[in-house]
């Protein structure tokens, strides 16, 4: 997928107060977590295994039907000047819930160096402004809160803990975005599989779910060559023995009519004037899905 403003991560530094638990590596679990069969109550809709819910919670319970260990969830990022509520903000209030007793932990795509690399951290963030200055200022904010509503939930949340050598790294390469997105890979991937280990040796969480929230580069299980470097898809799902489902979450009103969304599969499926009344879901791949929201009702 080629990169975008709203496509791409989110490329900032943030803070956080939880630390990672150290663990050694083992096999992943076997042991599923009982979760609900299907909803089934879903209409076809069309092409892609279109099928339309009347609740963006039903639509996701049926993705995740298959009882995956980890769950790589990719948004579009609302861009600056949005008015309607961003994909996080959804995911937080509506679908979130949802993971309660379900999952582990929830890993969100923001960058948390040392203390002792605030320098280079900054540079980093101002090398990253060509795609951040296109989203909106509230987007660090909302997957903050992500965590902290994950946390009442019971759902463990973590960012991501690039090294100081990691972010001089990043500082002085010759492309700062594509090392930023090399770099989420790898954090991503080697976080998720020390939960899933960690989880597999724990009487609580064996068979719950590990999820990774982020842009909608890095969970793709069928990237092009191009972009097979800024993906943690592929890995994972090897590690966990094909125990791994994408979901990308659109809001319909950041859909443009450019090159790079006209690229993605269900593009050319998607009539927001006929299905924008309730939230439909493409099937782009093997575990992998799009979740489109509805259209928002103006008050």
């Amino acid at each position: 997928m080629r990169r975008s403003a709203s496509l791409a991560p989110l490329l900032v530094i943030a803070a956080c107060s939880r630390a990672s638990s150290p663990a050694k590596p083992d096999p992943p679990a076997s042991a599923e977590l009982p979760l609900p069969p299907p909803i089934s109550a879903g209409t076809a809709c069309g092409p892609l295994g279109c099928m339309q819910y009347d609740s963006a919670r039903d639509a996701f319970m049926d993705a995740l039907a298959s009882g995956p260990l980890v769950v790589g969830v990719g948004e579009a990022h609302a861009p600056k000047g949005a008015t309607v509520a961003s994909a996080a903000k959804r995911f937080t209030d509506e679908l979130l819930p949802v993971l309660s007793g379900r999952a582990s932990d929830l890993v969100v795509e923001l960058m948390m160096p040392p203390t002792g690399c605030a320098d280079a951290a900054a540079q980093v963030r101002a090398k990253q402004a060509v795609v951040t200055a296109k989203q909106a200022p509230t987007n660090q904010n909302e997957y903050v809160v992500m965590g902290e509503r994950a946390r009442a939930l019971g759902v463990v949340p973590d960012m991501l803990r690039p090294s100081c050598t990691d972010m001089d790294a990043v500082r002085d390469a010759g492309d700062p975005i594509d090392s930023s997105l090399v770099l989420i890979v790898r954090l991503c991937e080697t976080q998720a599989k020390r939960l899933v280990d960690r989880d597999a040796r724990s009487d609580a969480d064996q068979g719950k779910v590990v999820v990774l929230y982020g842009g909608a580069l890095h969970n793709d299980l069928a990237p092009s060559a191009e972009a097979a470097r800024w993906t943690y898809a592929p890995a994972l799902d090897a590690y966990v023995q094909g125990r791994f489902v994408a979901v990308d979450l659109i809001v319909p009103e950041f859909i443009a009519d450019d090159d790079t969304w006209r690229a993605l599969p269900w593009y050319a499926h998607y009539d927001k004037t006929k299905l924008g009344a309730k939230t439909t879901i493409f099937r782009t791949g093997d575990k992998s899905y799009v979740l489109v929201f509805p259209v928002t009702i103006p008050d």
